[in-house]
Order: structure tokens, then sequence, then C-alpha cells
């Protein structure tokens, strides 16, 4: 997939989340400022409750800022309409999972399909897809099995499927080794890295610092707001 034409994929000026606990405003983001060029490879680190996961999901229009402003390509998502906001979810980025999200009824297939079905393509594109999709991770063979049949490392792979079906310009991925033993994980994070080579931007949280250390770009946030931002354009 080529790069996308100049610009910054990702801009965001001065987002804030707050949520309510009981009686207590959290801040589980402070005056985030970040930008994001095309095909950039950046892993977001921190202790637990730095706020990495909330930015991924600001990032992947899964939850929105009580304050700022986020362009995606240079739109203002920040007031789209829900429908609008699941429609560039749909068409630009695509999420991994540490516990996979798969559907548990559903085949590898058919849950490597399902974006596509959702996203009105037509049932030969669709097949035609969905093939390339199993041959380029290694899962042909598994293509009927249930999630409850595959290994960690196998589930990981179909959701990475998943994920990138579509074609999006951006991979986010929140601790993709974390449910895997070693080697599972050293297979997925090298299937994300050839992915973020062919073009893709990936943004990726984690605790593990050898992982963290792959990445061109490493931001290490702490209580809502980044402490560091080294490897950057």
């Amino acid at each position: 997939m080529p790069l996308l034409p100049g610009g910054t994929v990702i801009q965001l000026r001065e987002i804030e989340r707050v949520f309510q606990v009981g009686d207590e405003a959290v801040r589980a983001l402070d005056a985030i400022d970040l930008r994001v060029q095309p095909g950039e490879y950046i892993a977001i680190m921190g202790p637990s409750g730095s706020g990495k996961s909330t930015l991924l999901n600001i990032i992947g229009l899964l939850d929105r800022p009580n304050r700022g402003v986020y362009q995606l390509d240079e739109v203002d998502t920040t007031d789209l309409s829900d429908q609008a906001q699941a429609a560039v979810r749909r068409h630009k980025i695509g999420f991994v999972f540490q516990f996979f999200h798969l559907v548990p009824r559903l085949s590898a297939v058919e849950n490597i399909e399902l974006p596509l079905i959702l996203a009105g393509i037509d049932a030969a594109e669709r097949k035609s897809r969905v093939r390339s999709a199993l041959a380029a991770l290694g899962l042909t063979d598994r293509a009927r099995h249930r999630p409850d049949q595959l290994s960690g490392g196998q589930r990981q792979r179909v959701a990475i499927a998943r994920a990138t079906i579509m074609q999006p310009q951006i991979i986010l991925a929140d601790e993709p080794t974390g449910n895997l033993d070693r080697a599972s994980g050293k297979e997925v994070i090298e299937i994300l890295e050839n992915l973020n080579q062919s073009g893709m931007t990936l943004i990726m949280v984690t605790h593990d610092p050898f992982l963290g250390s792959r990445a061109n770009r490493q931001i290490q946030m702490v209580d809502g707001r980044v402490e560091t931002d080294t490897g950057g354009p």
C-alpha cells in the first residue's frame, strides 16, 4: 500500500478526556498535542493508568474528547456524528486488541469477511480479498475453524487480517502481544511491522520496553500527559 500523499495523518490539539468516577473527576488525558506523519511506527508507553489506551481510543474514534480538536487527514472529526465517525473508522482505521475480540460463533473466514459485509462490498470481491488475506497470514488451512479451535497466535493473525481487510491507512494495536507466548508474540509483531513497511501507519500501545524499542518513535505517557516523545520526524 503506498504512502499517503503529503500532510499529516493525525493531528491532535489540546485533547482532554475526563471521566466521572463517583464524585471524583479523573483526568485521563490532559492537553495532549500530537502529530503523526504518514507511515510512522509509534509505540505509546507508560504505567497503567497513564492514559495510553484512552489516547488510542480517541485516535481510533472509539471515544470522544471533552475538549480539543482531532483532525484526521485534515478533516475535523471532533464534531462528526456517530454515523460519520463509524464510516471513517471502517475505511481508514484497523484495530488489533490484546484479547482478539473475534466473534466466537464465526469461523476465521467469517470473522475476516465481516467488515467487508458491513461496508457493502460485493460477494466476489469479498471472497477474493479474504482468500488473499488467509494466504498472506498462513491461515488457509484454518479458514473454517472457530476462534476456540485456534491457538492464541492464530487468533491474533485472524484479528490482524480482519483489521486490515478494508486496507486502512492506520493500524492501532493495543497490547497486541500481551496475551501470547514469546514465539507467537514475535510472529505477530513482525506481521504488524511488515504492514508498516508496506505503508500503513502503525501506532502500538505496549508495556513491553523491548517491543517499544522496535518502534521508530516512542511516546512515554505519565498521568495523562506526554512526558517524552523521541524519534519522531
